[in-house]
């Protein structure tokens, strides 16, 4: 898999490389070359870099980070995470929030209640995910799930990315700024053991 490295990765990126060659050389002759030590020296050397940089990263480069178009999304974090995940969709109110994603799943063991953004990774699934920003109808869905969590006393695991609220006039319309008010105060209440 090609990863996105951004320039102040390139020392690790370079590193990266020389480990691939030499993997493959090791994979693809017939003979030892003895490799793996010198594999595991730059494997070494790399996470220590790797520490380095990222130990001194300025404002900038943090904000480049989180923008990094490879970062995990929520159902990344789902697929990884959680066995048995089964999406809850709709608001029962008015339609589906694409940006909001939410349902039950298993953590180890445990039966959880997962809601989070989603963006998207291509042009059209942005699109239908309305690029992470809720609309009421996504405020709503996150509430009923939060409300079903409290009552069958689920914990809750949030992944929140978003760049806000939606904000077209059809989501005011629709009571954006209530939606969100509500789950606030709602929120606030809510019981778990």
């Amino acid at each position: 898999m090609m990863l996105n490295y951004l320039e102040f990765e390139q020392p690790i990126a370079e590193l990266e490389a020389k480990i691939d060659e030499l993997r493959n050389v090791s994979r693809n002759g017939d003979y030892d070359l003895g490799l793996e030590e010198e594999i595991n020296k730059l494997k070494e050397k790399s996470l220590t870099l790797t520490k380095k940089i990222f130990s001194e990263l300025g404002a900038w480069q943090i904000a480049q980070l989180a923008r990094h178009p490879r970062r995990p999304y929520t159902f990344d974090y789902i697929a990884h995470m959680f066995s048995d995940f089964d999406e809850l969709c709709g608001d029962r109110a008015f339609a589906n929030d694409n940006a909001i994603v939410g349902g039950t799943a298993r953590l180890g063991e445990q039966a959880v209640m997962v809601i989070g953004h989603q963006k998207g990774r291509d042009t059209k699934e942005k699109i239908r995910r309305n690029f992470g920003m809720p609309r009421p109808e996504g405020y709503r869905k996150a509430l009923r799930l939060m409300e079903m969590a409290e009552r069958f006393k689920m914990p809750i695991l949030t992944f929140i990315d978003t760049p806000g609220a939606y904000p077209g006039i059809d989501a005011e319309e629709r009571g954006q700024s209530g939606a969100i008010a509500y789950n606030l105060a709602v929120m606030s209440r809510l019981k778990f053991l």
